[in-house]
């Protein structure tokens, strides 16, 4: 499912229009972002909990000539799902 079909979906379920729809979603995704950034998590109980995970500097290979490279630490994104999403994909 992309963005648009997500959009059509949700409009539908909660009888919006589309445009109301694409603006709660755009902001939705824009406020996690921030929160993200700021290096604050974002939990949302039954669904799940975004956060920031840190990622240590490693030493990687260069895929075309095997050459040891080195990559930079770095901030990721993650998403831990909760009990009741975990429950409802493997039902």
């Amino acid at each position: 499912m992309n963005k648009s079909e997500l959009i059509d979906a949700i409009a539908q379920h909660a009888q919006l229009t589309k445009a109301d729809t694409a603006r709660a979603l755009d902001g939705l995704l824009k406020t996690i972002e921030m929160t993200l950034k700021s290096g604050d998590s974002v939990t949302l109980v039954g669904f799940g909990s975004f956060e920031v995970k840190a990622r240590a500097a490693r030493t990687g290979r260069n895929p075309q000539n095997g050459t040891p490279i080195t990559i930079a630490a770095a901030n990721i994104p993650g998403f831990k799902p909760g009990k009741n999403l975990k429950d409802a994909v493997n039902s």
